[in-house]
């Protein structure tokens, strides 16, 4: 069962996705990035390799064959992903990740424009209607909600 985080009120998503994701490398932590498109997925590759000048992030679009031995994955919720691992899931995209069951912790990066916030809302609902473990953040002021 995956603890279950919200990042309420991003002012940008990818921004802290990059932020996220380096830090868990640096832990020694597997990260699994879900974007809504592949546009998304470029723009966040390429921010990937330029986030930190003193930090290098290893990762691969999922699918690629190097995705297993990689600990950072870019898959698309347009395009099924078969993550190599289950470690933490950052989800971008405004649908319920197919799969994240499997995941320990599962993180939701929400933007600040109400297109953002009522998926979120709904994806809220079905995580606390499974009775998974919720915690909920400002992503500005980095406190709890």
């Amino acid at each position: 069962m995956p603890r279950v985080q919200f990042y309420h009120n991003a002012e940008n998503p990818l921004a802290l996705a990059c932020e996220f994701a380096t830090r868990a490398f640096a832990s020694g932590r597997k990260v699994a990035l879900r974007v809504p498109d592949a546009a998304s997925a470029r723009q966040l590759d390429q921010m990937l390799w330029s986030f930190e000048q003193q930090a290098f992030v290893p990762h691969v679009m999922a699918g690629s064959p190097l995705a297993a031995e990689t600990p950072v994955i870019i898959g698309r919720a347009d395009a099924p992903a078969d993550w190599p691992h289950a470690e933490i899931l950052l989800n971008l995209a405004d649908d319920i990740p197919a799969g994240f069951e499997r995941f320990r912790m599962l993180i939701e990066i929400i933007g600040q424009s109400e297109a953002q916030k009522l998926p979120a809302r709904a994806r809220w609902k079905h995580y606390k209607q499974q009775d998974l473990p919720l915690q909920a953040f400002d992503a500005v002021r980095r406190e709890a909600l």
